[in-house]
């Protein structure tokens, strides 16, 4: 079977690739005993618009040792080397395992392999390497896995290791260490033992970076390693702790039964079987991070260059302002402890740095300053007002305090704050210049521009957050400031047009603006990745504001249709060149981009849920698919797929920071969620099915219930939410205005 045939048979259900699976890891013997991990599909969303969304990622729950393969993408005929190790999302192996048996004059540092006949699944991976006549097959535990490989040709049976910026030796005892240097003077460290004993050893080139070992004349060579963030001495000791024997199989055994654990803190029933592949890839995708870092009660902390003694473990890797919106919500429904643990890390992090600061995208190697805002604080008023409170609210409080107004606000950038900052605290909103202009100040970092919009908007709920951890402080003059801020949207809401404007530093808003089109590449002058359709809508705090600004309900839903009902406003090669985030349309509406994921329930703040109930499963249907286009944007380890895994189950936390939840439109006819207290909240969706999706009426805990939201206090101990399902939308159901989901309190 040719690469391209593999290709093409990714695109069928989800069954067909279970029953290759199961074939060769001898895992399930019928449709009927499917598990929960044997629906994930890794291969959902390797190929997307434009982007590229999602990577065939190998590794268990939040766990350390995670691979991908190394292809330029998922149709390259070829894979360069095998990973040993990804340290961050999306980031590829920068060590690599490269068996061969080709001649001296042959080898390279990372030799290059076309392949066929893969099989992948969150807890192993094989391959044939055609042209080399290499079979391999793989296994990851949580610090460490095991390899092994079958030669055909004949030869010597040799491994090339690769560290790009590094070094690599071999032991007397035929074991090998070394590490990859990775940025801020961060170390990825391996120690490999293999159950063949080496013959020779030789490095290729003049450093010693690339380390040929060479086995003799074996079939079967089979290697086990481990990695560490502290030392090879912890990698040796990380792998004597989690693999002892050289057989991929044990392994792969546990790492199913991790997997299957983890995904059935959510079971259902009903529905169709690609809904279920497409929920159980979501939920796998959602622990792709963050992932703990914690060796044997010890944690290497690239944040001030020292290995920390560790009483609960730290967690790193993180894209906080694609996670605050989904990701963390799931968490702190299904996983709280593990939450917990991650808000303390963030803690950590800050108090670990010179300035204090809340991160915002924490990596293994130190804070990427990514995107806009500081949405860290969003993550510690959600969990506490939905009931984790033991982490240190005081020193969270701080650390998001101090960001907003010591850091300068400019995207993109690690800095102290600047003119353009204390304009936004002076006048409440981030000023703009024309897009034809070129930018004055050199601070500004080139090619992401000032993003004025989505600054202002997102810090102003930023605020909101802070004044949540303010209140639970007892600090009421913090509170009463922070509050008085997270209005500041308001200073770029354009009422002759119902849209969010920029506004240049006299006041006035810039002339000539589309909503649609303007701002530059991306329209970063005045949006970001998104148009000023999308940015309409980015009020999660206050969205009851919101509607009143646009004029009241009916004006707001038509809003929200208009939207649906728009097109892109210049022909897909012209648009999606200079908007290549903006995809997965309906309209403006942008189904492949995180700022979107809360509007498709934006319609229960109008007295219209049944156009919410509409939009969502449209969504659902067009574009989040079991197939290799299955994910039409960047999902950004997930922070997309969080959402798919809510709307499935028909609700999601539009606020976070708000104790509530929006009801959408349920997939399933029954699902249960563990709430990891012993409690579990249940969603029965009588008669759901792919025509049903109008809510006709519905029992909260046995009580009548004719409201589109419900609070997390409904659901903490237990709870069970019961809607009956029908192919006609009752518009009546959870249309009084009295009943809308709550909005910020003043």
């Amino acid at each position: 079977m040719t690469h391209s045939m593999i290709f093409k048979n990714s695109f069928k259900q989800m069954s067909t690739i279970t029953v290759g699976l199961c074939l060769l890891f001898a895992s399930c013997t019928t449709h009927d005993t499917r598990t929960p991990v044997d629906y994930v599909n890794p291969y959902i969303g390797n190929i997307s618009h434009l982007l590229v969304p999602c990577y065939p990622t190998v590794g268990l729950p939040n766990s350390m040792m995670r691979i991908y393969p190394s292809r330029t993408d998922f149709t390259a005929d070829q894979m360069r080397g095998l990973p040993v190790a990804v340290p961050s999302h999306r980031g590829g192996s920068p060590m690599t395992f490269n068996p061969t048996q080709a001649p001296a004059s042959e080898l390279k540092p990372v030799m290059d392999y076309s392949y066929d006949l893969e099989h992948l699944t969150p807890y192993r991976w094989s391959v044939y390497l055609d042209e080399a006549k290499i079979q391999v097959d793989y296994a990851p535990a949580t610090q460490a896995a095991v390899y092994n490989f079958r030669f055909t040709k004949d030869g010597d049976a040799k491994l090339i290791v690769t560290a790009r910026r590094g070094e690599i030796k071999a032991n007397a005892d035929g074991s090998v260490e070394g590490f990859e240097l990775l940025n801020n003077d961060t170390h990825l460290y391996v120690y490999l033992e293999t159950d063949q004993p080496l013959k020779t050893s030789s490095y290729l080139g003049e450093t010693q970076g690339s380390l040929v070992l060479d086995y003799g004349t074996v079939k079967d060579l089979n290697a086990h390693y481990g990695i560490s963030y502290i030392s090879a001495e912890q990698a040796k000791k990380n792998l004597e702790r989690e693999i002892q024997g050289f057989d991929v199989q044990p392994v792969a055994g546990a790492g199913k039964k991790s997997w299957n654990n983890t995904l059935s803190k959510i079971r259902v029933e009903g529905g169709r079987e690609k809904d279920k592949t497409v929920l159980y890839t979501s939920l796998y995708r959602t622990y792709e991070r963050m992932v703990c870092i914690t060796e044997d009660g010890r944690y290497w902390s690239a944040y001030d260059k020292t290995v920390h003694e560790d009483e609960t473990p730290f967690y790193v890797d993180d894209w906080i302002w694609d996670t605050y919106r989904a990701t963390h919500p799931l968490r702190v429904l299904i996983e709280p402890e593990k939450e917990l643990n991650m808000l303390r890390s963030y803690i950590r992090i800050s108090q670990q740095t010179p300035e204090k600061w809340m991160p915002t995208f924490p990596g293994v190697a130190g804070d990427g300053h990514g995107m806009n805002c500081n949405h860290g604080m969003a993550i510690f008023a959600d969990a506490y007002a939905k009931g984790i409170r033991d982490f240190d609210l005081q020193t969270a409080f701080n650390a998001g305090y101090s960001v907003i107004h010591e850091k300068s606000l400019l995207p993109f950038t690690f800095q102290p704050a600047m003119e353009l900052d204390k304009f936004f605290h002076e006048k409440g909103y981030f000023p703009a210049i024309p897009d034809t202009e070129q930018e004055t100040y050199p601070q500004v970092n080139p090619g992401e521009y000032r993003q004025p919009i989505p600054v202002t908007l997102g810090t102003s709920y930023d605020f909101w957050c802070l004044a949540q951890l303010a209140k639970a402080l007892d600090r009421q003059e913090d509170y009463q400031y922070c509050m008085q801020r997270s209005l500041n949207y308001r200073n770029l809401f354009n009422p002759e047009t119902g849209f969010f404007h920029p506004k240049n530093d006299t006041g006035e808003f810039i002339p000539g603006v589309d909503y649609g089109w303007s701002g530059g590449q991306g329209g970063r002058y005045y949006y970001d990745e998104n148009n000023g359709w999308i940015y309409r809508w980015d009020v999660q705090h206050n969205l009851g504001d919101l509607v009143s600004l646009m004029g009241g309900p009916d004006r707001f839903a038509q809003g929200l249709d208009d939207m649906f009902r728009t097109p892109i406003p210049r022909g897909k090669f012209t648009y999606y060149n200079k908007f290549p985030d903006h995809t997965g349309n309906m309209g403006m509406y942008s189904a492949g981009n995180e700022p979107s994921t809360h509007i498709l329930y934006l319609y229960n703040y109008a007295g219209q849920p049944w156009k919410t109930q509409k939009h969502v499963r449209e969504v659902i249907n067009t574009y989040y698919r079991d197939d290799v286009m299955g994910v039409p944007g960047d999902e950004d380890g997930g922070g997309m797929t969080a959402f798919v895994t809510f709307t499935l189950l028909g609700f999601y936390p539009v606020t976070p920071g708000s104790p509530t939840y929006n009801i959408g439109s349920p997939v399933f006819t029954k699902s249960t969620i563990d709430l990891g207290n012993g409690k579990t909240f249940e969603i029965e969706a009588k008669n759901a099915s792919f025509d049903n999706k109008y809510i006709q009426s519905a029992t909260l805990n046995g009580v009548t219930w004719d409201k589109p939201w419900f609070s997390h206090s409904d659901i903490a101990n237990g709870g069970k939410l019961t809607l009956e399902m029908g192919p006609i939308a009752n518009e009546q159901w959870g249309s009084d205005l009295k009943n809308v989901p709550p909005s910020a309190e003043f």
